[in-house]
């Protein structure tokens, strides 16, 4: 069983199906995206969940998103999947140990180590 986390964050520009590019940078933000949502979950691991890129069909060839696979036996790792889902980061910010701000540089509130 798995839930569709999407191919970068949701506010995040992305590779278009249909673009001469598409694969290769599909591949690149999808390995960007699964190494952020690790440092984010990284108990996703030992709860049951794992992180993996995805093929769908679509009118004009396949795309891929990033996924949380899970065993649909496990409650624990279901909880947790549906987690992942509704704290799933906007931006790639999360990487980012500083943002600015107002003009400031500040700490990054949402940069995990």
């Amino acid at each position: 069983m798995h839930i569709n986390l999407g191919p970068t964050p949701c506010d995040e520009a992305c590779a278009q199906v249909g673009d001469l590019d598409y694969h290769e940078k599909n591949r690149i933000e999808g390995r960007r995206y699964i190494r952020l949502l690790k440092k984010i979950f990284p108990e996703a691991e030992t709860k049951g969940i794992r992180f993996g890129r995805k093929g769908f069909d679509h009118d004009f060839g396949s795309y891929y998103e990033i996924v949380a696979y899970f065993d649909h036996d496990n409650d624990e790792a279901m909880e947790f999947a549906s987690e992942i889902e509704s704290l799933l980061p906007a931006n790639w910010e999360e990487e980012k140990p500083f943002v600015v701000e107002d003009g400031f540089i500040q700490m990054n509130p949402h940069f995990v180590e």
